[in-house]
């Protein structure tokens, strides 16, 4: 015969509570890095647009710098806090002559997001965010 002792459940709860919660906040802390690298990589996408844009409507020389101006203030307009943003324009098919078609500006952003605040293990630093955008160039503009 078993004694009521040997069947005793207290703390039990205890025990479960002190298993779960360290798994349930790690998980959670892992749902908020990826909305956080989802944000991001919208972000950049739509900043790389942007430039492309911008450099491809720009008719002078400075298409490059009106581009890359396009894409820092879309992104600190969006609030993206970047430890370090790189933007590249390429602007090769403005060189072509006016009416030959399918010629593109191209914008490449990336973006460092830190990550370092979450405290994940194995997870530390940031992660690069990065996105390309083409922008048509008017077949029929004018230099």
């Amino acid at each position: 015969m078993v004694t009521p002792a040997l069947r005793d459940d207290r703390g039990s709860a205890t025990i479960e509570m002190v298993l779960l919660v360290p798994a349930f906040m790690l998980l959670l802390m892992m749902l908020v890095m990826g909305g956080r690298l989802a944000l991001a990589h919208q972000s950049v996408q739509s900043a790389a647009s942007e430039a492309a844009r911008a450099a491809s409507l720009e008719r002078g020389a400075d298409s490059e710098d009106r581009g890359l101006a396009a894409a820092k203030t879309f992104l600190s307009d969006e609030g993206l806090e970047c430890s370090a943003v790189d933007v590249t324009v390429d602007t090769a098919g403005k060189a072509s002559e006016p009416g030959v078609p399918d010629q593109f500006v191209d914008a490449t952003v990336a973006c460092d997001v830190p990550l370092a605040d979450l405290a994940l293990p194995g997870i530390g630093g940031s992660r690069s965010v990065s996105a390309t955008a083409s922008s048509p160039i008017d077949t029929f503009r004018e230099r």
